[in-house]
Order: structure tokens, then sequence, then C-alpha cells
């Protein structure tokens, strides 16, 4: 899942969600330490299981 936001500013909000088994996800979070991609686990959060309810 991918979103884009601009509002006419000159930077822009992305969403991007990322599906990984549990066997994958301890090498995808190192790869996005690795490149310096800042990220924030929604796994938990309520909202974010409404969302894709």
């Amino acid at each position: 899942m991918f979103h884009y936001r601009n509002h006419g500013a000159a930077d822009g909000r992305v969403f991007a969600a990322l599906e990984a088994s549990q066997a994958e996800r301890e090498e995808l979070l190192a790869t996005l330490d690795a490149i310096g991609y800042r990220y924030w686990d929604e796994t938990e959060n309520p909202a974010y299981r409404l969302f894709l309810g």
C-alpha cells in the first residue's frame, strides 16, 4: 500500500505499508535501518486496524 499527500508545500507525506512474514521481519527492519529509512511500526495501533479493517 502506498499513499502520497502534498498540500502545496515543499514537502509531502508518504504512507507506505509493508507486509512481511515473521521470518522476514528481522531482515526487513535491518534493511530499513541500513538505508536510513524512517519508519514506525503501527501493527498494534487500533486506528491501523480500523483503516485496513
